[in-house]
């Protein structure tokens, strides 16, 4: 496929799509609109290429009128060489390039639609790692010519995906946003030799508590506690490491909110996607925060979304993941009437929590020493679910030793195979009690048991095991004493 040729049909069908004729055009009739357009050229420089050679010289980008006609722009000495396909299949591909340039992330659209790439990292134009779902890694094709169309390529989804426009240059060298698929972009400039950009593709958008029993996340006794402390409108906090399956985890557990009740979630960059799914959750507002402008005006942080959350009527407040200062209104919100709020935060475990939110609120503004932010949590919090993660052999065949592939060029196929595979499950639930003085007093229902998954370990208060019965919570079991669990 012609680059050349894709950027010259992708500036000619801009121009289209903003004249007249796709005036009121949207979603699905403006890409059809535009695909037409695409066609439209090819045949007008296809017919051209019968009256020349077979690599015909075709003028710039602006010689042609939106409409396909002559125009006045562009010269003899402006015209360049561009291949026009005949093969129907070469042209479906270039119109494919075409509309990935347009409507999505250009060379990247493909590794994005791709189901079953779960991770893609860019080191650079001709540096593009894939992880697929199954643990195998790739090194793919370049994604473009150079690192400055890449850093194009953000700066362009940085303008047009998100509720704000986001800036993306040397001024604000990152940028985070979701991509239309629900898909998080992070990314970097300026500051690494090379543009560096990463993206996470969540596989699992809508699930419920019993799809992760299914996939091993969790056991049925686990899962019931769960939807009765969600339906009892239970405060809870979600932990676990990077990339242990938090965000899988809070979706499953919004999708026990009655659809009657209204939810505002609250992000950095949007990625819960719980707006995506109206008839699971048909009352919901999602926020975003968003960064200053140039001139240092127009921040909105977390922070100040928690708080205006309060005045939203939301019968839950749920933050998508706490990183600073937010804490402490998010707590305030929680023991203030916003009862049935979740969030997700990074800790190593369940009882790591209280150490982690209390160092985010001695860093807030407020200060808030470590006796205040402890009887702050026991006032909010009502359980802690925590989340770990283990490699495991998946027992494919493989070679760590095996030559690469060569090509004429010299170059090398570079592929990792899946050697191990990574499993994410609940390791321990907390529920907690009461503060004294520097320590949270907490119980720990489940706690990791040989296999570092949650097994039963203390009873439920006596209270609150009556109170999750009311709501369906099946027990599990009794204690060694023949305590009810």
């Amino acid at each position: 496929m012609s680059r050349s040729l894709a950027a010259e049909l992708r500036e000619l069908v801009a121009e289209d799509l903003a004249g007249p004729r796709a005036m009121g055009l949207s979603g699905d009739h403006r890409r059809e609109f535009a695909r037409q357009r695409i066609f439209a050229h090819l045949d007008r420089l296809s017919h051209q290429d019968q009256e020349t050679p077979t690599w015909s010289t075709h003028a710039s980008p602006g010689t042609l009128s939106p409409m396909g006609e002559p125009g006045s722009r562009g010269s003899v000495g402006e015209a360049r060489t561009l291949l026009v396909p005949a093969d129907p299949e070469e042209e479906q591909v270039l119109a494919q390039a075409v509309l990935d340039a347009l409507f999505g992330m250009a060379g990247l659209q493909s590794l994005i639609d791709d189901p079953d790439i779960e991770n893609i990292d860019i080191n650079g134009c001709d540096r593009v790692w894939v992880t697929f779902a199954d643990g195998s890694k790739r090194l793919m094709p370049p994604i473009a010519d150079s690192d400055e169309e890449v850093i194009e390529m953000v700066r362009v989804a940085a303008s047009r995906f998100g509720l704000a426009e986001r800036r993306f240059d040397l001024a604000r060298p990152e940028v985070d946003l979701r991509l239309p698929d629900g898909s998080r972009l992070s990314a970097l400039m300026a500051v690494a030799t090379r543009p560096a950009v990463s993206i996470r593709r969540h596989r699992f958008a809508a699930l419920s508590l019993a799809d992760l029993v299914d996939l091993g996340t969790l056991d049925d006794a686990v899962a019931s506690l769960l939807a009765a402390a969600v339906r009892a409108r239970k405060n809870i906090v979600v932990s676990g490491a990077m990339n242990s399956g938090k965000t899988t985890l809070l979706r499953a557990l919004a999708a026990e909110i009655p659809r009657r009740e209204r939810i505002v979630t609250i992000e950095q960059a949007l990625e819960l996607g719980l707006d995506a799914d109206l008839d699971r959750h048909p009352d919901m507002v999602a926020l975003e925060a968003r960064p200053a402008n140039i001139e240092g005006e127009g921040l909105v942080s977390v922070s100040d979304l928690v708080r205006r959350a309060l005045r939203m009527n939301a019968d839950r407040v749920i933050v998508g993941e706490v990183l600073g200062d937010e804490v402490i209104p998010m707590l305030n919100a929680m023991s203030q009437g916003r009862s049935g709020s979740m969030c997700t935060i990074h800790a190593d475990s369940s009882a790591g929590v209280f150490r982690r939110i209390a160092s985010y609120a001695v860093q807030a503004p407020e200060r808030l020493p470590l006796e205040s932010s402890n009887l702050l949590i026991a006032g909010a919090i009502h359980f802690v679910v925590h989340l770990d993660s283990e490699a495991y052999d998946n027992d494919a065949p493989h070679d760590a030793d095996a030559p690469l592939a060569a090509h004429r060029d010299g170059s090398r196929d570079e592929f990792f195979p899946a050697v191990l595979s990574r499993r994410r499950f609940v390791s321990s639930i907390r529920e907690v009690v009461d503060a004294e003085g520097v320590q949270v007093v907490s119980n720990e229902l489940f706690r990791p048991g040989r296999d570092r998954r949650a097994e039963p370990s203390s009873p439920l208060r006596q209270g609150t095991l009556e109170e999750l019965r009311r709501f369906g919570y099946q027990g599990a079991g009794v204690d060694a004493f023949g305590f009810p669990r």
